[in-house]
């Protein structure tokens, strides 16, 4: 009784491991000595205010067209990731060089915030169009001041991908208004979305892909799904979707 019982106390008196759902995209793979068989790089490009690792992983073929997707930039949106996650995880990709960012804001994830650790919208803070907003749409108090937005930005002008793919909810289209509005029609047509112009009301200012669209060559838009997409859509039907429009696929 007494040999059981030690390990039994010891145990009960270990601290409990915490996790966060900030985390579950890469909880299985951040420490293990090997990544899933699809991954062919993962960076971690930067750090949240939090301190939390914000981690790129790269998927698909070297040398071939460069395509970036980002989900979660808003933490209250956290749906969109589990398509970035079921690319990384499943067979290995051919036909595009592929780089994804499940969770652009791991702050705000793990608070289920739209904002990060500092109150800012991070799809305010781009240093283009940047005007001072307050409120749900806070822009800090300068355009890049937020260290997630200063390491997406070194990520993008280091890959310099000929795609970028922004994920967000719950406004349900595809932004067809954009610098390719024939691939933006395309994708569209591919996930099952409707065509829209996301345009704020007027003129979104400081936006990631605004910002993308003005200083790189490729094109950058924005796909929203609603509020409450399935399982089935976010881990099945759309990664597949996405490949099938980005002329890749799955090896078999």
């Amino acid at each position: 009784m007494t040999r059981l019982l030690g390990p039994v106390l010891l145990l009960a008196m270990l601290p409990l491991a915490v996790t966060t759902s900030a985390s579950s995209d890469d909880r299985s793979y951040a420490a293990a000595s090997a990544p899933p068989r699809g991954v062919v790089e993962r960076r971690v490009i930067g750090t949240s205010v939090g301190g939390r690792p914000i981690r790129a992983w790269r998927l698909g073929q070297p040398g071939k067209r460069r395509v970036v997707l980002v989900s979660t930039m808003h933490g209250n949106e956290p749906h969109t990731r589990q398509i970035l996650t079921s690319l990384r995880d499943g067979r290995r990709i051919r036909g595009i060089d592929l780089w994804v960012i499940p969770t652009y804001n791991p702050d705000g994830l793990a608070r289920h915030s739209r904002r990060n650790a500092h109150g800012v919208d991070l799809n305010r803070n781009y240093p283009y169009d940047w005007v001072d907003l307050d409120g749900n749409h806070e822009s800090g108090p300068r355009p890049g001041s937020e260290p997630e937005t200063r390491a997406v930005m070194r990520f993008l002008r280091r890959i310099d991908p000929q795609r970028l793919i922004g994920f967000h909810q719950p406004l349900n289209g595809v932004d067809t208004d954009t610098k390719d509005s024939g691939f933006a029609r395309r994708l569209a047509r591919a996930l099952r979305l409707p065509r829209t112009r996301l345009d704020c009301g007027g003129l979104c200012h400081g936006t990631m892909t605004g910002w993308f669209n003005a200083n790189f060559k490729g094109a950058a838009l924005t796909v929203e799904y609603a509020a409450h997409p399935s399982w089935r859509r976010m881990t099945i039907e759309a990664p597949r979707q996405l490949l099938g429009v980005l002329g890749a696929h799955r090896a078999r």
